[in-house]
C-alpha cells in the first residue's frame, strides 16, 4: 500500500494522518475536487466510518481509509459519543461544541472522559475495523492553540497539558486517532 483516498473533508485530520504516514501518499475528498458532505447518519462510530468509506469508495474506487470519532463523557453518559462534531447542532461548529460541552459540564465533580476513533479500511475483500482510545479528563476552560475540537480541554491520562498543547508528534503518538493509525499500519506491514 503506497497510496489510499481518506474520505474527509477535514484538512486537521489529514495533516494528522499524513505526518504518521509520512511514505504514504494520501488524497483527500477535497483534494479530488468533492467537495459534498457524506451524510454520517448510524448510530455507532464503526457505522459513520463504513458510510464515509463505502460512499468514498463508490465515488472513487481503490483503497479507501475512513474514521469517525467522539468524545465520550462520563458525566453525561458517553455524550456527546457519536454527535461529538455536531453536538451544537448543524452546521459543524467546533467553537459551539467546546461551548455547550462546557456548559453542561458545569459544577460537575467528575469530568473522566475518553477520545475514540474507529478506522475503517475499505476496498479489500472485507472492511476492516481499527480502534483507537486514550483516556483522561476535561477541563473547565480551553487551553492551548494547536490541534481541534475538544482538543484544548483534553488531557490525556498521565500528562498535564491539552492536546491543544502538546507537540504535535506527542499527540500523535499517544491520541487515539494516533493508536487507530498505529493498528492500521501494522496490518499493513503484516499482510507484505
Amino acid at each position: 500500500m503506497n497510496n489510499f483516498i481518506f474520505a474527509t473533508h477535514n484538512t486537521h485530520k489529514a495533516q494528522e494522518l499524513q505526518a504518521m504516514l509520512p511514505d504514504i501518499r494520501i488524497q483527500t475528498l477535497s483534494g479530488l475536487g468533492h467537495f459534498d458532505e457524506i451524510p454520517e447518519t448510524a448510530k455507532t462510530l464503526e457505522g459513520n466510518a463504513l458510510l464515509k468509506a463505502e460512499a468514498t469508495h463508490q465515488l472513487f474506487g481503490g483503497l479507501v481509509v475512513a474514521d469517525d470519532t467522539g468524545l465520550e463523557v462520563e458525566a453525561l453518559n458517553g455524550a456527546p459519543g457519536v454527535r461529538s462534531a455536531r453536538y451544537a447542532g448543524e452546521p459543524r461548529d467546533d467553537t459551539k461544541n467546546l461551548k455547550k460541552l462546557l456548559h453542561e459540564l458545569h459544577a460537575k465533580d467528575n469530568r473522566h472522559a475518553q477520545f475514540r476513533t474507529v478506522i475503517c479500511l475499505f476496498g479489500q475483500e472485507k472492511p476492516l475495523y481499527f480502534e483507537g482510545i486514550v483516556k483522561g479528563t476535561i477541563l473547565e476552560m480551553p487551553k492551548g492553540a494547536n490541534g481541534f475540537g475538544y482538543d484544548p480541554v483534553f488531557v490525556p491520562e498521565g500528562y498535564t497539558q491539552t492536546f491543544a498543547e502538546l507537540p504535535m508528534e506527542v499527540k500523535n503518538r499517544i491520541s487515539h486517532r494516533g493508536l487507530a493509525v498505529q493498528k492500521l499500519v501494522e496490518h499493513f506491514k503484516n499482510k507484505s
